[in-house]
């Protein structure tokens, strides 16, 4: 049923047949290798978003594609209503691999953070003694945890939000890095968890001051609230830690994981907690057709290995030295970039623009049409996340085809 058809044809057929619910950039890819992907008409780019992080460890790794491969041909969905012989074998590796007690398979990121949310409130009630449907879960401004309509009633960002309501109630939205807020939150006997990413990805590469997320933790625990880190998109080496929570040696209560734990090739998340938390859901409370299927569970496995065995958390953080180092010599050169931000290979590039202005968007547009891809965030952020297998004589490469784009744009704008 599925023929060849153009980057035009593809574009089209999507805009005729798709909800519009996604703005992407001008650019139709039919095949990935590594760092690379290649549109209908065979033209190569660098990948510089990694599908928001969820191919940490390149394209179509080979890995990993021969571990699903070989457990397609035997099984691949059995329901929770049966044992597979695969799941508890996974579930021991990633407790292990983390260091947690109990592990939830999920499909989505979503999925994980709407089963952490339960799971707190849960234990809220049991363990801490919090009054039937009194408790409340502290979020921070410019979260990003997903789209559902439990998910964005803490959300701070109106295009997330309006005309989505009504909200669900139980959240309390507070400052984000601001420590004097959080423990005045946390006081309330009421509150059950911190939602919290240890960098806000979706909001711009925001990084908390030095010692936030350790105080927020010694806050938690003042206080007795779950600290519930939801590692998403930073996890699993993106930042040059394999958690971006482990640059501060902060050990939370309850990780919340997806997107490269899969490696990219199928919708697989995780929620990972200690017995005392986990062992408050029973039988019939949750659950998930697909969650825990023995397909996800030997990609997972396959795709944490090859993290482990390709050292790369230890090259996201030289690349990023270089990614950074390289943008701070174009940001002292340049009035149209003005900041570099990030840890690892997570980093935003600031244009001096304003959020509702395109400029961030050509820069993508012109960055495309010269080898590299990329996506804005907030109009005039642009964030950079490519494959952490990334070379440096690749990465070089790529800092030269952004130093020119912008130089390029910069120059247009004067000669207007």
């Amino acid at each position: 049923m599925m023929q060849k058809v153009s980057s035009q044809q593809a574009m089209e057929l999507e805009n005729e047949y798709g909800c519009h619910n996604y703005h992407p950039l001008p650019v139709v890819l039919e095949r990935g290798e590594g760092v690379f992907v290649y549109d209908c008409e065979g033209e190569r780019y660098y990948d510089f978003l990694s599908a928001y992080s969820a191919v940490n460890q390149g394209h179509c790794h080979p890995r990993i594609i021969n571990a699903m491969i070989e457990q397609t041909k035997k099984l691949t969905l059995t329901s929770r209503a049966f044992y597979n012989d695969k799941l508890g074998q996974a579930e021991k590796y990633v407790c292990e691999y983390f260091g947690y007690d109990k592990a939830l398979f999920m499909n989505s990121g979503a999925e994980a953070n709407e089963s952490a949310i339960k799971i707190v409130r849960k234990w809220g009630y049991l363990k801490k003694n919090i009054p039937d449907n009194e408790a409340v879960i502290v979020a921070v401004e410019r979260n990003f945890h997903g789209r559902t309509t439990t998910i964005i009633s803490a959300s701070t960002d109106e295009q997330a939000t309006k005309n989505f309501g009504p909200f669900m109630p139980g959240f309390q939205v507070i400052a984000y890095d601001d420590l004097a807020a959080l423990d005045e939150a946390l006081a309330n006997p009421n509150v059950a968890g911190l939602w919290i990413e240890p960098i806000q990805g979706e909001a711009g590469v925001y990084l908390p001051q030095d010692g936030y997320l350790k105080k927020a933790q010694e806050l938690c625990k003042k206080h007795n609230v779950i600290l519930m880190m939801d590692e998403i998109q930073t996890g699993v080496a993106r930042t040059g830690a394999m958690l971006a929570s482990d640059h501060e040696g902060v050990h939370p209560d309850m990780l919340i994981l997806g997107k490269a734990i899969s490696g990219g090739t199928i919708p697989v998340s995780l929620v990972l907690c200690n017995d005392d938390i986990m062992d408050v859901i029973h039988p019939g409370e949750h659950g998930s057709t697909y969650g825990g299927n023995p397909l996800a569970a030997v990609v997972t496995v396959e795709a944490l290995q090859v993290i482990k065995d390709e050292k790369l958390v230890e090259n996201s953080n030289a690349m990023g030295e270089v990614f950074r180092g390289r943008m701070q010599q174009l940001v002292e050169k340049s009035k149209l970039a003005t900041l570099v931000r990030g840890k690892g290979l997570m980093n935003a590039l600031v244009i001096n623009d304003t959020e509702d202005s395109s400029t961030a968007w050509d820069i993508c547009v012109s960055l495309k049409e010269n080898g590299l891809i990329a996506k804005p965030t907030h109009g005039n952020i642009i964030r950079f996340t490519p494959p952490l297998i990334i070379t440096e004589e690749q990465m070089n490469e790529c800092c030269d085809i952004i130093e020119r784009v912008v130089l390029e744009f910069e120059s247009a704008m004067v000669e207007e």
